[in-house]
């Protein structure tokens, strides 16, 4: 049960902090085609985006949570992370969520898109590694 709680909270804080100050700064370089913190209501429910985004990185952490300690120890734990969160969800968001919400799959192979998914989710791996860490439950 700690792992389930504490890797939903890590990954609820690494979006929130991490995936979202990527996103900032991938804006700001004119790289991502959306903003930060987004509080557009999303469907059905009506909850503002970067809080939906933020439930989904927590269910992603609880995962994560399972399988970091078979990362290898080091630099390549951290490196491993980034890779877990640049991959998985990327893929998922792209070859899933996009599709049922009526865009094209991949996101139409966006370069822009493309890079910004890479990079917002591999800096949010990196944050649930971090927050995984400070609650004990990795020493890498």
């Amino acid at each position: 049960m700690r792992r389930i709680i504490f890797g939903f909270i890590a990954g609820l804080l690494a979006t929130l902090v991490f995936h979202q100050s990527a996103v900032y700064a991938l804006r700001l370089a004119d790289i991502a085609p959306f903003g930060a913190f987004n509080m557009h209501p999303t469907q059905p429910f009506g909850v503002p985006a970067v809080l939906s985004l933020a439930f989904w990185g927590g269910l992603w952490g609880i995962l994560f949570a399972y399988i970091h300690k078979a990362f290898p120890g080091g630099f390549r734990y951290w490196t491993t992370a980034f890779l877990f969160g640049a991959i998985a969800p990327s893929l998922v968001a792209l070859m899933v969520v996009l599709p049922l919400k009526g865009m094209p799959l991949g996101g139409g192979w966006h370069a822009p898109l493309l890079i910004t998914a890479l990079l917002v989710n591999g800096a949010w791996g990196i944050g649930t590694a971090l927050f995984l860490r400070l609650t004990g439950t990795r020493q890498a």
